[in-house]
C-alpha cells in the first residue's frame, strides 16, 4: 500500500515499474560521476540472515569466476568514450578475501581501463581478517574495509544462525594496518536482542578502530531460511534512538540513515553513488537512463562472458522523472540532497522537477533547507527509515527472488 501511494504521488504514474529481459546490452557508460562495483559471489559458509547472492566456495568455480570477471571487466572499453573517470571500486559479496590473491589483477583490469579518483573498498567476513590477507589487501591498493561483524553478542550470532564469535581483536588488527576508514556492520532487531546488547556492540567497535559504523535492521527476506522473526517496530526505534545517542556520545556524526561515521573521517559507503557500474553475478549497474542487474547464476555469468553476450538480464527504462526519483531516494538514504549536484546530473534545478513535494516534505518537518539544498530531519530519517524498509521488502524481495529461481527472467513487475 505504501509503495503503491508513493510511485503515484512522486512518479506520477498509474502503472507499476517494471523490468525486462535484456542480455544484449550496449551501455552508455558515459554517466559522470560514477563508482564500480563488483560482486564476489563465493562465501565458505552461507549465512542464512544475508540476502546477498552467494554460493559455497569452489576453488575451481572460482578460478573460471576471477578469468570471467576481468573478461566483463574489459569488454566494457568500447562503451566508456572520453568519460573514463570514476570515484571508487567497491567489492561486494559474498566474502570478497577468498579471491584475495587476485584481487590486485582484478583492479589492475579495471585500472587499465578507467581512471580510479578515489578509494577501494573491500567487504571483510570475521574469518577473512588475518596477515596474510591484509597483506593481498594492501598490494591491491585497497584503502577502506568493512567488517561483517553483526553483533559481538553469542546469543545474537546464534539467533542469526551465525556460529563464529568475533573478537574485538580483530578490528585491532585492521586498526594497526591502517587502513583509511574501518566499517563495521551492526545489525539490530535481531530476536532476542536488547537496547543493551546493541549498545555494547557499538562501543565496542568504535573503541576498537571502527571509523564508522553501519547499522541495518533484521529483515526477514521471503527466500531465505531464517526461523525466527525480527522484533517489532517500537523495539527497532528504541535501537535506533539508542544508536543515534551513542553516536552523539562518543563523536560519530550521523553520516546516513543507518550510518555514523567519526567526525573527520572519509565516509565508507558501497552503491551509494550518482552512477555506477557492477561487475560479476548479481551486479546492478546505475546509468543515465536505466538500471541493470547481472545474471544471479554464476555458471551462466560465466558461459554468457565466454560466449561474449553480455551478463546483464534485467534492465529498468528511467523517463527524466524515475530517473531523478531514483536520485532522490538514495541522496535521502545520505540525509543529504544538493542542489549543485542535481542541477550537474540533470540539467534543471532540483525545485523544477520537485517543488510541491519539497514544499510538502519542509511543511512536515522531515527536511531542512541548507546552503547546499536540504537536510533530512531526524524525524525525517526515521521516517525514510520506515520508506527504504517498505521499498527492500516490496522491491528488492521480489525482484531478487525472481532473479534466484531464474537465470534469464524476461520480466518483473513491481508494485
Amino acid at each position: 500500500m505504501l509503495t503503491n501511494f508513493l510511485r503515484l504521488l512522486l512518479s506520477r504514474q498509474i502503472k507499476p515499474l517494471y523490468f525486462d529481459n535484456n542480455n544484449t546490452l550496449r551501455p552508455d557508460l558515459s554517466a559522470p560521476r560514477k563508482g564500480i562495483y563488483v560482486h564476489i559471489p563465493f562465501c565458505q559458509t552461507l549465512c542464512r540472515f544475508c540476502p546477498y547472492n552467494k554460493v559455497v566456495y569452489d576453488p575451481k568455480l572460482a578460478a573460471e569466476f576471477v578469468e570471467a570477471l576481468i573478461a566483463e571487466i574489459k569488454s566494457t572499453q568500447p562503451f566508456v568514450g572520453n568519460h573514463n573517470d570514476i570515484t571508487s571500486i567497491y567489492f561486494g559479496g559474498g566474502s570478497p578475501a577468498l579471491v584475495a590473491p587476485d584481487l590486485k589483477h582484478i583492479i589492475n583490469a579495471i585500472r587499465s581501463i578507467y581512471e580510479l579518483n578515489g578509494d577501494i573498498g573491500v567487504e571483510l567476513h570475521p574469518r577473512d581478517v588475518t596477515a596474510q590477507n591484509i597483506e593481498y589487501l594492501k598490494a591491491a591498493g585497497v584503502t577502506m574495509v568493512s567488517v561483517g561483524i553483526q553483533s559481538f553478542q553469542k546469543a545474537c550470532l546464534k539467533a542469526l544462525g551465525r556460529k563464529d564469535n568475533p573478537g574485538c581483536d580483530k578490528l585491532q588488527t585492521l586498526q594497526a594496518a591502517r587502513f583509511r576508514a574501518i566499517d563495521v556492520d551492526l545489525i539490530f532487531g535481531i530476536p532476542g536482542q536488547s537496547v543493551d546488547d546493541l549498545v555494547a556492540d557499538f562501543i565496542c567497535a568504535v573503541s576498537n578502530g571502527a571509523t564508522q559504523v553501519s547499522t541495518y535492521p533484521f529483515i526477514d527476506f521471503s527466500f531465505a531460511n531464517n526461523d525466527q522473526k525480527p522484533l517489532g517496530a517500537t523495539q527497532k526505534r528504541q535501537m535506533l534512538n539508542a544508536l543515534i545517542a551513542s553516536a552523539q556520545k562518543y563523536g560519530y556524526e550521523r553520516s546516513s540513515v543507518w550510518t555514523f561515521a567519526r567526525t573527520g573521517t572519509p565516509q565508507y559507503s558501497s552503491v551509494t553513488r550518482d552512477n555506477f557500474i557492477g561487475f560479476g553475478p548479481s551486479a546492478s549497474s546505475l546509468l543515465r537512463d536505466e538500471f541493470n542487474i547481472n545474471t544471479f547464476s554464476v555458471p551462466e555469468y560465466i558461459r554468457a562472458v565466454k560466449e561474449g553476450r553480455s551478463a546483464t538480464t534485467l534492465t529498468m527504462h528511467f523517463n527524466d522523472r524515475s530517473r531523478a526519483l531514483f536520485w532522490l531516494f538514495w541522496n535521502a538514504y545520505n540525509l543529504n540532497l544538493s542542489e549543485k549536484v542535481y542541477f550537474e546530473l540533470f540539467g534543471t534545478p532540483l525545485k523544477t522537477m520537485f517543488a510541491p513535494e519539497l514544499a510538502l516534505a519542509r511543511l512536515l518537518q522531515l527536511v531542512v533547507p541548507t546552503e547546499y539544498g536540504y537536510r533530512l530531519t531526524k524525524f525525517g530519517a526515521y521516517i525514510f527509515h520506515l520508506v527504504e524498509q517498505a521499498y527492500t521488502h516490496n522491491y528488492i524481495d521480489k525482484v531478487w527472488s525472481t532473479a534466484r529461481s531464474e537465470a534469464w527472467p524476461m520480466h518483473v513487475d513491481l508494485y
